[in-house]
C-alpha cells in the first residue's frame, strides 16, 4: 500500500493546476517604474523552483486597484495591484510595477511605500506573508509595521538597488536560517 499525499495536504507542487490564467509579472500602470526582481532560498540556500509569488500593493498615488478603497484619491486605468509569478529553475521571479504611494496605517498614520508579498510553495499548509520597502526611503523609519520588526531584522524586508541597473531592485527571500525574512501573522 502507498500513502501518498493528496492535493490538501500540501500547496505544491499544485501550484499549476488551473491557476496558471493569474501569472502576471506586469503591473503596470503610471509613476516611477520599478523592476522587482528577487530569488526564493530555502533554508540551506538553495534556489526553490516550485513556488509562487503574489505581489499585492497601492498605485503611486496610494490607491488600491479595489472597490473596497473608501478614499477619493485618483484610480489608474492601466493599473492592476496585483501580480503572480512562478519562480523559474533557479528560484527567480521579476515582477515590473511602479513604486507606490503611502497608504493609511494603524491610528491613521501613513505607512512607507511598500508591497505585501505572498509566498506559496511545497510543504507549506499555509501561505507565507512578508513586505518589501524601498532602500533609503525616508518613509521606513515612520512605518509603524517596520517600527514592529527588531532593528536587526528589518533589513531583510528592504530591496537593494541593482547595481548600474537604474530602477531595478534585488531582494531575496529566505525561508529559514541565517537572514531569514520577516514573515507576519496574518
Amino acid at each position: 500500500m502507498s500513502l501518498q499525499m493528496t492535493a490538501s495536504q500540501t500547496v505544491g507542487p499544485f501550484l499549476h493546476i488551473g491557476m496558471d490564467w493569474l501569472n502576471n509579472g506586469e503591473l503596470a500602470g503610471s509613476g516611477e517604474r520599478i523592476v522587482l526582481e528577487g530569488q526564493v532560498r530555502d533554508a540551506g540556500g538553495a534556489p526553490v523552483p516550485d513556488a509562487v509569488i503574489e505581489i499585492w500593493q497601492a498605485n503611486a498615488g496610494g490607491r488600491y486597484a479595489h472597490p473596497d478603497d473608501p478614499r477619493g484619491l485618483p484610480t489608474d486605468a492601466g493599473f492592476a495591484g496585483f501580480g503572480r509569478l512562478p519562480t523559474d529553475a533557479e528560484g527567480c521571479f521579476r515582477f515590473g510595477t511602479v513604486k507606490p504611494g503611502r497608504v493609511p496605517g494603524p491610528g491613521g498614520s501613513l505607512q512607507a511605500p511598500h508591497i505585501v508579498v505572498l509566498v506559496f510553495m511545497r510543504g507549506l499548509l499555509k501561505h507565507l506573508v512578508t513586505r518589501v520597502y524601498f532602500p533609503g526611503d525616508p518613509a521606513n523609519g515612520e512605518d509603524p509595521v517596520l517600527k514592529l520588526v527588531p532593528s536587526e531584522r528589518r533589513a531583510t524586508l528592504v530591496a537593494q538597488a541593482a547595481a548600474g541597473r537604474p530602477g531595478v531592485l534585488e531582494w531575496t527571500i529566505r525561508l529559514q536560517g541565517d537572514e531569514e525574512t520577516v514573515f507576519f501573522d496574518v
